[in-house]
């Protein structure tokens, strides 16, 4: 039985002339090496040779994998959970605005320990989460007693409901990519609107940081997005980008987490962040990461 991914055909355009970009470490956990293949047609570019479903668990088993074990161990987890403090509250204020709601339904694809879960619950929305981690699951319920189920919940929900479904950070993790991305069209309510963020290959960090950048972050993140690449896969689904918001702090925890893996400091972490945060002023869609707004055609 095979039990790694290979492509013959771009999971995003689904064209056919792909080309190996350069060869990526996971530093995290297994210290094995993955190729990025890039499609030279829409420039959607993914990790060949990652393990399939069945077996990526176990490179998630990690005390530092601060998303799952909502750990503050270390300078750069304890400025995360800092950071985000700030911007659960950013992310509530963005989906009140796009949806043009103060409350409503909305479905967290992705929960992890249930942070905005629990904020969006404070604000008065009717709030699900769906988390495939069972230990993230459990330390929501312990913190929060949030709604968070697991990940085939996504599958069971009424269709046509959430006026916002959110995926922070999330996509680039999902194996069955259309799969996904259909439910969620199909799950929104009318008017709805499906927030994606996503690490954006195309900023300055990346390109300073190139194989050792943090964010490509093999092989749990399976894909690796550009602006062109997400509207062309939204399209084929027949949803359309309607805005596009920079993240200006990924900058900084991503060049903070590179400089580890290079035995760098912190200070040059900081610089790199800034340096990449104003080519991003110039044009938004450089950002380290960007939340994009999408909506039915």
């Amino acid at each position: 039985m095979h039990h790694t991914v290979h492509y013959n055909d771009c999971p995003a355009c689904k064209g056919s002339s792909l080309k190996e970009v350069f060869v990526v470490q996971d530093f995290s956990v297994s210290q094995e090496r993955f190729p990025i293949v890039e499609c030279k047609d829409c420039g959607f570019r993914f990790t060949d040779k990652a393990p399939c479903e069945t077996v990526i668990g176990r490179y998630y088993q990690s005390s530092d994998y601060v998303s799952h074990s909502d750990t503050k161990k270390g300078i750069i987890n304890s400025l995360y959970h800092i950071a985000r403090n700030f911007t659960l509250q950013q992310k509530l204020n963005l989906v009140r605005r796009v949806t043009g709601k103060m409350v409503g339904m909305h479905l967290d694809v992705g929960s992890g320990t249930g942070a905005f879960v629990h904020k969006m619950e404070k604000a008065g929305w009717s709030t699900t989460g769906v988390e495939p981690d069972q230990n993230a699951r459990e330390i929501a319920v312990k913190k929060y007693n949030a709604d968070v189920f697991p990940a085939d919940h996504f599958f069971t929900l009424p269709t046509g409901t959430y006026d916002a479904i959110t995926m922070w950070h999330v996509l680039e993790h999902v194996h069955q990519l259309d799969k996904y991305i259909q439910q969620a069209k199909t799950l929104l309510s009318q008017g709805g609107k499906l927030i994606i963020a996503v690490p954006n290959y195309t900023s300055k960090d990346a390109e300073t940081y190139t194989t050792e950048w943090a964010a490509y972050d093999v092989p749990r993140h399976l894909y690796h997005f550009s602006p062109e690449s997400m509207r062309r896969l939204m399209s084929r689904h027949g949803l359309r980008v309607k805005d596009v918001y920079p993240m200006w702090l990924d900058s900084f925890y991503v060049s903070m987490l590179s400089e580890k893996y290079r035995k760098g400091s912190l200070l040059r972490a900081v610089w790199n962040g800034c340096i990449s945060n104003l080519k991003a002023l110039v044009n938004k869609e450089r950002c380290s990461s960007l939340i994009y707004v999408i909506e039915t055609v």
